[in-house]
């Protein structure tokens, strides 16, 4: 009787050891988010290739981020448009309307907090996040060799403008790969980043835009009716 109690205890050592191992080797979505968030946080500046895909409509480019809040988007299609927000005014300039579009914008919601760890702090804030399959890293897409970590984020109230967000991250750099977000109307915006080269030094002079004088200008477009 006293062998069988010891085995049986054993046993039971035994079992707890293995699962506390395992309880060790998952990591939470949140847990996971909240690392992403961290590395972004430690980025000095940032390039990299862009497309976005919107319904019928595709474009590409190349985006520039420099710590805290600067940001510039150069598109190649379409040719020479750009998005560029210095840290106090976003310009955007339409080629095809020969129009440039200007707004003051300032606070934590400015344009280019998505792009910085305290964006993905407040994503983190208004949408809930889970994995999309599981914790492991899965290919990017179907027949990919490339490998990332699916999430899911779900909003928390019915006021956010994305019913839900996907995000896939390298499952090797960190480094957001792709975003998926989905309006309540069902739109859906894909965007892809490829090609990052991190911590170049970017000058502040990257992020200073002299749109065509030629263009008509409008200000405060995001507020005008």
């Amino acid at each position: 009787m006293k062998k069988e109690l010891k085995i049986f205890i054993a046993s039971l050592l035994f079992a707890g050891a293995a699962v506390f191992s395992f309880a060790q080797e998952i990591t939470t979505a949140s847990a996971y988010f909240k690392s992403v968030s961290d590395y972004y946080s430690t980025l000095k500046d940032y390039e990299a290739d862009f497309d976005i895909k919107a319904d019928r409509l595709e474009m590409s480019g190349k985006v520039s981020y420099k710590k805290s809040d600067l940001l510039r988007m150069d598109f190649t299609s379409p040719a020479e448009q750009v998005i560029c927000f210095n840290g106090d005014m976003l310009t955007v300039y339409l080629p095809d309307a020969a129009a440039v579009l200007q707004q003051s914008v300032k606070g934590e919601g400015n344009a280019a907090t998505l792009a910085t760890s305290n964006g993905l702090a407040l994503m983190s804030r208004y949408y809930t996040v889970a994995y999309e399959v599981g914790q492991a890293p899965v290919p990017l897409e179907p027949g990919s060799s490339e490998k990332v970590v699916k999430l899911y984020l779900n909003r928390r109230n019915t006021t956010e403008a994305f019913r839900y967000i996907k995000l896939a991250v390298s499952a090797e750099t960190k480094l957001i790969r792709r975003v998926e977000a989905v309006t309540t109307r069902g739109e859906s915006f894909v965007f892809n980043f490829t090609d990052y080269k991190l911590n170049q030094d970017l000058t502040d002079q990257r992020f200073i835009y002299d749109p065509p004088s030629s263009a008509n200008n409008y200000n405060n477009f995001l507020f005008s009716e």
